[in-house]
């Protein structure tokens, strides 16, 4: 399956749940907004929503400071 994260393409041979893609990209932990499709999905979501073949999503990292 194949999915476009952040613009680039990437490769998975089952679908992975957002936390396991949040894992995999070294985000698991952080504090990020996770989009797919243009649709915020909710932490509370990320370990039971799976990403489908031809998604699109986008990881934002949130940034302190001022």
């Amino acid at each position: 399956m194949q999915i476009i994260l952040n613009g680039n393409v990437m490769l998975f041979d089952t679908a992975p749940t957002i936390s396991e893609l949040l894992q995999r990209t070294g985000n698991a932990g952080r504090r990020v907004a996770v989009e797919v499709n243009r649709t915020i999905i909710p932490r509370s979501e990320h370990g039971t929503r799976c990403v489908a073949d031809g998604d699109s999503v986008e990881i934002v990292t949130a940034l302190g400071g001022g």
